[in-house]
């Protein structure tokens, strides 16, 4: 890290990675509020979604598909001229892993969220990229 903004932006994806953790509610939706901009914008193979709302649907229909799961990062996020890389790991409730990528991320001059692109390192297994938007 080199100044305060990098450390507001590690700051940023810690609470990042709990918000994709946790379920219905304040505290998600307080992380939502302090993480996000109003228009965030999330690309991944599955579709575009824009803002916070989508991306809590998008975990609770992930989770409702799968069962409990949860993101936990593999490695020390890059963090440089307000972007991140970040790749992480998703693990389902007994400990197994579902799949892996490298989420690069776009951060405001106010250090929120403002894009998320998703990729896919590992994908889950029987999973067709051409399935979805």
């Amino acid at each position: 890290m080199t100044d305060a903004m990098t450390a507001d932006e590690f700051a940023q994806l810690e609470r990042y990675t709990r918000f994709w953790n946790t379920g219905p509610g304040e505290e998600r939706d307080r992380l939502a509020s302090v993480v996000f901009t109003g228009e965030v914008e999330y690309r991944a193979l599955v579709g575009f979604l824009r803002g916070a709302a989508a991306l809590a649907d998008f975990r609770d229909q992930f989770v409702s598909h799968v069962g409990p799961a949860r993101v936990r990062r593999r490695e020390e996020p890059e963090v440089h001229h307000g972007r991140a890389r970040l790749r992480w790991e998703i693990l389902t409730g007994a400990g197994m892993s579902f799949a892996t990528g490298t989420d690069v991320i776009e951060f405001d001059e106010g250090g929120r969220i403002r894009a998320v692109s998703a990729f896919l390192d590992r994908a889950p297994e029987g999973f067709d990229p051409t399935a979805h938007d």
